[in-house]
């Protein structure tokens, strides 16, 4: 009974040590899925999911000429991984459609009345503040950042603007704001915000797949080897006044004197978007540059100034006074046939009629670029080289829209084909081309304006493509569009991603703090495997011993009873006799 009550007794106490090692080893691996589904963070849906705390969101002000905009980003923490970007995107509300909201007119028409800057943003930065959760108000970065229309005022002007809206706003409105979050950006800036915002939304940013075109990268850093990295995207984008384009220069630059150099460092923007400043992974260095008068309308505008006087100074010489009146009209070659139009400058009216011949259009436009030592502009703008065997570029606005409203070839440019599309087009009648507007055969972009100037705006834009920033007439890798994977890409973007680079620092400090604590977790997880295994492998032993120990117990009691057994026969035997 003894025996039977210690066996009784060790087996309990087995139980209660194995049992406590189960729940060691459980609560190990609850800390390390604790980890797993900190590190595991859902996609999030198409409207912004505002409930999630582990969200960040980032506000941005496009303080334009004509009106202002704000837009509302957010994104998840950081993955850790210190060669990867955070992963912003435009917030949406619950209807899906993006936060963003537009006033009118620009905020330089306060020049005059400065301290009316707050009051003229608080309805964006209310609307804003209406988006983002309340608890998030003092970690959210707002960036106020004022470009053309703010550009052309006395820099006393834009302090004093400026100087109301740091003053007022943190009054107001809780956002993480502060003196430098609020500037007049340079045209420099808005194109490299632009190509950011592109590259960044087509994934060119994220490391290279096997499939994936890639460069060779010399960057400015001192005894940095060549790195091979995911081809980015060059863009062009032709408005009605300017034209601009940006594209990565991989390789070192040579110059070919002091002042080629001196030009081309104006145009030439060298930054790290990664956010350590030791890592070059994410170092690029990017031409970019704005012409002015070089959009399409004011390119058409400076080309009619010219022919009217032209036709005012040759008229005073001959008799035939062509083009001063109607049955004497100037032939002109970047008009649709047929077609009759008038330019009136200065009390002077020249009447012009539509001749549709593209190849001579194009020689006609030619000047206007003002070419000079094989680069663009009187001034002889300087251009950094493009490897056109290895690169890739967007097409925006008039690009988009000269290929499109009318020629229906939107995408991929194929210069001959375009050529062709564009003379076919220029030669076509005037009443042919409008009964194919009343037909809907064009695009719904396609109006009055475009059927009457895309002869001459289809000409301009392949001489600025080809004479102006020499692209070979064989390139294939220039796409044309509006919109990038269905998405407007605004430069704000851009901005943002480039103002909060450093934020992922905290989020590797804070990693880092989790590592160590979970570089604790896990050498105690391994202790507690092999703690869990060693529990059980004792457990077997004891049990294992015991059993032996009961074998041999009971051995020992059988031979005895057998011996009692043989010992009581015995007596019997002789008490028998």
């Amino acid at each position: 009974m003894l025996i039977v009550c210690r066996v009784l007794l060790l087996t309990t106490l087995i139980t209660i040590f194995y049992i406590v090692c189960v729940l060691h080893y459980l609560n190990a691996s609850d800390v390390r899925m604790v980890g797993f589904r900190y590190l595991s963070i859902a996609e999030s849906m198409e409207a912004t999911d505002i409930d999630n705390p582990a969200l960040n969101y980032g506000v941005v002000v496009d303080c334009g000429s004509s009106g202002s905009r704000v837009f509302v980003y957010y994104w998840p923490p950081h993955n850790g991984n210190p060669h990867t970007l955070l992963d912003i995107r435009q917030m949406k509300d619950r209807d899906r459609k993006p936060v963003v909201k537009k006033i009118k007119p620009g905020i330089s028409t306060l020049a005059k009345t400065p301290t009316m800057a707050s009051d003229y943003l608080h309805p964006l930065l209310s609307f804003a503040a209406a988006h983002v959760p309340q608890n998030k108000h003092k970690e959210t970065p707002l960036y106020i950042l004022c470009t053309a229309g703010m550009r052309l005022l006395p820099e006393s002007q834009q302090t004093a603007i400026l100087d109301d809206v740091v003053t007022d706003v943190p009054l107001e409105f809780d956002f993480l704001f502060s003196r430098s979050h609020a500037e007049v950006i340079s045209g420099k800036q808005e194109g490299v915000y632009a190509w950011i915002g592109i590259n960044f939304v087509l994934g060119r940013f994220d490391h290279a797949d096997e499939e994936d075109a890639t460069v060779e990268v010399t960057t400015g850093s001192q005894n940095q080897q060549p790195i091979s990295r995911r081809r980015t995207v060059g863009i062009m984008d032709m408005g009605g006044a300017s034209l601009q384009i940006a594209y990565e220069v991989p390789g070192a630059i040579s110059f070919n004197s002091p002042e080629e150099q001196e030009a081309g460092k104006c145009m030439l923007a060298e930054f790290n978007l990664g956010c350590d400043v030791d890592h070059t992974q994410h170092v690029y260095r990017v031409y970019v540059t704005t012409f002015l008068g070089f959009g399409g309308n004011m390119a058409r505008q400076r080309y009619e100034d010219q022919l009217v006087n032209n036709t005012l100074a040759k008229n005073r010489f001959l008799s035939t006074q062509m083009g001063l009146s109607e049955d004497k009209p100037y032939m002109d070659p970047c008009l649709p046939v047929g077609l009759s139009d008038a330019i009136v400058r200065d009390n002077h009216t020249v009447f012009l009629r539509g001749e549709g011949d593209w190849a001579r259009c194009k020689d006609a436009v030619r000047p206007f670029l003002g070419l000079h030592n094989g680069t663009m502009s009187p001034g002889g703008v300087y251009q950094a080289p493009i490897n056109f065997s290895n690169s890739e570029f967007y097409g925006f606005s008039e690009f988009y829209y000269c290929m499109e409203d009318v020629l229906r070839m939107k995408g991929q440019y194929d210069s001959d084909k375009y050529s062709r599309a564009a003379a076919e087009y220029c030669s076509t009648q005037w009443s042919t081309l409008k009964q194919r507007l009343d037909n809907k055969l064009f695009s719904q972009q396609a109006d009055m304006g475009r059927l009457k100037y895309q002869c001459f705006k289809s000409a301009w834009m392949y001489e600025v493509l080809h004479s102006g920033f020499r692209f070979p007439t064989d390139y294939q890798s220039l796409k044309t569009a509006q919109l990038v994977y269905d998405k407007e890409v605004q430069w704000t973007l851009g901005a943002i991603l480039y103002k909060t680079r450093f934020l992922p620092l905290r989020d590797l400090q804070q990693e880092t703090l989790r590592q160590n604590h979970s570089g604790w977790l896990r050498s105690s997880f391994v202790y507690n495997h092999h703690l869990f295994s060693l529990c059980i492998l004792v457990v077997v032993l004891a049990i294992l011993l015991y059993i032996l120990r009961l074998r041999r117990i009971h051995q020992r009691e059988q031979r005895q009873a057998e011996a009692l057994n043989l010992l009581w026969a015995e007596e019997g035997e002789h008490q028998g006799s």
